[in-house]
């Protein structure tokens, strides 16, 4: 284990992963317009849910063989496990509500994660296949979605994402408490850099602070949606229609 690669950011693997993660969607939509069948859009669903399945039990057979045995390390309490599950339930259901949560928290929260990881192990550990597995299967799962089912998000789903993420956010924090473990970042800055690295030091700050980051995600990431419907419209460089329609 003292022998594994040290993880470079923003290397040659860590590049790649970016570069698959955002193109592998395109290209999986891109397979299923061109055949325009059903059975091969089920069939990538399949893929991707096994995949990020398979992925977590795997990993959870790793941590134990390598002496983690603590069953509160093991706890599915972090975002992404949230979001993993959340974005499956939205390709098998096809339902908008849940594709609103997947969207909002594979995006905003496991993006992060993508680019900014807290990861000491680099290319070729199984802890970073793992790691990348995990977290770029359900950016994949939700644009995927979004290109082949034209989902999107709307002003209420940030609302309704909202308070998901604050019944994420009191459950984790008890079960941080109970524990003593660091799911969710909830009790202290991630030991790698990222956008919590520039909040407070200060806990109940922290925590407070952290709301206004998710915040400021959900509206930037709903910000291209609002500025299409507000150029269909006619809102933008229109303003008679503009004040026709107030």
């Amino acid at each position: 284990m003292n022998d594994a690669p040290q993880f470079q950011a923003y290397g040659l693997p860590h590049l790649t992963v970016i570069f698959l993660t955002i193109v592998l969607p395109f290209a999986l939509a891109a397979l299923v317009c061109r055949a325009k069948s059903h059975r091969i859009e089920k069939t990538i669903i399949r893929v991707l849910s096994a995949i990020l399945i398979l992925n977590y039990v795997v990993f959870l057979v790793f941590v134990r063989s390598h002496g983690v045995v603590d069953w509160r390390q093991m706890l599915p309490m972090q975002m992404c496990d949230w979001g993993m599950v959340v974005v499956i339930v939205a390709m098998w259901t096809g339902s908008q509500r849940w594709f609103e949560v997947a969207y909002f928290w594979g995006i905003g929260g496991t993006l992060q994660a993508v680019l900014t990881p807290n990861l000491r192990y680099g290319f070729p550990d199984w802890r970073f296949i793992s790691f990348f597995t995990s977290h770029s299967a359900i950016i994949v799962g939700v644009i995927f979605l979004m290109l082949t089912r034209r989902y999107r998000p709307y002003p209420m789903s940030i609302v309704r994402v909202w308070l998901w993420s604050e019944f994420y956010f009191v459950v984790t924090l008890a079960v941080d408490k109970l524990t003593g473990f660091n799911y969710g970042f909830l009790l202290h800055k991630p030991e790698a850099f990222s956008i919590l690295s520039f909040l407070s030091d200060s806990w109940p700050l922290y925590l407070l602070q952290m709301h206004a980051v998710a915040l400021l995600f959900f509206l930037v990431l709903y910000a291209p949606f609002a500025v299409f419907d507000a150029t269909k419209r006619g809102l933008i460089g229109k303003p008679g229609k503009q004040e026709a329609a107030l």
